[in-house]
């Protein structure tokens, strides 16, 4: 099954973006982390249905952080932490807003329930393929 089948099968099962984004590398990396994945369905709507930044975004930002933040009382942040998030945002800022018209939920989708169904699926696939690339240039993975 190709990424973005897999997307729009793990939204069938009512996964919200940020959700599909923390399930398709926990897939990636063979792990489980239920906990995780729950408190990404935050992100949905733009940050709590709020209509603000797009949940990709910020799920994409969470989903490089599991790899370079810090974590531990005694553990230091990956150096690679704020170069990976300052990538990642500035792509998805350029990319999306060309593309759909901004960053918000309210500007890629507005008020059309169509375009979540047409729009998401392939900002989530996009989002998750950068992250990973980020990750694997700077040896994450």
């Amino acid at each position: 099954m190709d990424l973005f089948d897999r997307v729009i099968e793990l939204g069938r099962y009512g996964y919200s973006c940020g959700q599909i984004l923390a399930k398709l590398m926990l897939e990636a990396t063979g792990e489980e982390n239920p906990a995780l994945v729950r408190a990404l369905g935050g992100l949905d709507g733009g940050v709590g249905y709020s209509k603000g930044c797009c949940g990709c975004m910020t799920g994409g930002a969470c989903l490089i952080s599991c790899f370079t933040g810090k974590g531990e009382d005694f553990e230091y942040e990956n150096p690679a932490h704020k170069p990976a998030l300052g990538e990642f945002t500035q792509w998805f800022q350029d990319e999306i807003t060309a593309d759909y018209g901004g960053i918000n939920c309210e500007d890629i989708i507005g008020t059309d329930p169509a375009k979540r169904v047409e729009y998401c699926p392939q900002i989530m696939a996009a989002s998750f393929e950068k992250c990973m690339e980020i990750l694997e240039e700077k040896g994450l993975l």
